[in-house]
Formats: structure tokens, sequence, C-alpha cells
């Protein structure tokens, strides 16, 4: 690799570093389990988040995996329509979030050849489980 495609290597993700953090991102993974229920899709409006197993009897649907952007990070509100919407697909009247947190989701390497530094890009990263009730 020459020294001008080097440079212009750099300056291309130096300039995809500064832009695409720019905008807060919300993506989701839905799998609906084998073998459970398939209901008609719900109201997404009618969905409950629920941060504990609801003692009520009910059926597990599904999966809901929700990445989220850090820096900046979206309104809360974006994230729990997300898992509304998913869970309102797979036929939900609840989500049961089992697991929210911040962890590295990605790195990029930046410097010279023989000075390379790594840098970690950090997500918000939910997992809900749709469940319907008996």
């Amino acid at each position: 690799m020459t020294g001008q495609s080097r440079l212009l290597l750099v300056m291309c993700l130096s300039v995809a570093a500064l832009v695409l953090p720019g905008c807060a991102s919300v993506s989701s993974t839905v799998t609906a389990y084998v073998g459970a229920p398939h209901p008609p899709p719900t109201n997404p409006a009618n969905v409950q988040i629920l941060r504990t197993e609801p003692t009520r009897p009910h059926v597990r649907l599904g999966e809901i995996v929700v990445d989220a952007s850090t820096q900046p990070a979206p309104p809360i509100g974006q994230v729990e329509d997300k898992l509304r919407t998913d869970g309102a697909q797979l036929g939900a009247d609840a989500v049961v979030i089992v697991l929210d947190n911040v962890q590295p989701v990605a790195a990029y390497v930046t410097g010279p050849y023989w000075g390379r530094s790594v840098q970690t890009v950090t997500g918000q990263k939910v997992v809900g489980i749709a469940i319907k009730w008996n």
C-alpha cells in the first residue's frame, strides 16, 4: 500500500468515525421460538414492558434483541417502542426485559502500522422475551 493510499484510508476512517456517531440508531432482531404458539399480531400500544417475570400464567413466544447506539443514545422511548412493535408482531401481550446493558459492540484501528491503537465502540443491548397471557 502506498503512502497516498494509506493517507486516503485514514482520512476515510476519520470521517466515518466523526459522521457515524452523529445519529442515534436502534435496530432489532426477532426470533420466534420453535414449538411456541403463533397468535395473530397485537396492537403495539397494548404491549406492556415488564422488568420482572410476571406471576400471571403466560407462554413465551420469542426473543427480541435490540441494539442501540450510546453516543448519542436514542431516547429510551424509542427503544421501548421497538420492543413493543416487535413484540406485537409476535402476538405478544407483554415483553419481559431479561438483559439491559452497555457493552463493546465494535472496534476500529487508527494510526500508522508501527504505532496503531485500537478504539472500542460501545452500544446498548436489550433482550426481551415476548409473552402471551394464558
